[in-house]
């Protein structure tokens, strides 16, 4: 019997520096998936729908998106 090493998924999307960020929606403006809000006014929050189509880090003024990995 073969048993196949299961790897982990490795998924790519945006992150935020959440104490730079200046919360003012240029991301979720751009975002074609809705994947951004912003929370409680004050940072954008990247959501599981993202794809890391990198829309959102050429849109944000302040340069904090920056698209990285999140194993599954």
């Amino acid at each position: 019997m073969h048993h196949e090493k299961k790897h982990p998924v490795i998924k790519r999307r945006a992150f935020v520096e959440t104490k730079l960020c200046v919360a003012c929606g240029c991301c979720k403006k751009t975002c074609p998936l809705a994947a951004i809000d912003i929370h409680k006014g004050m940072y954008a929050y990247v959501n599981e729908a993202c794809v890391a189509c990198g829309l959102c880090v050429s849109a944000c003024p302040a340069s904090v998106i920056s698209l990285g990995e999140v194993a599954s």
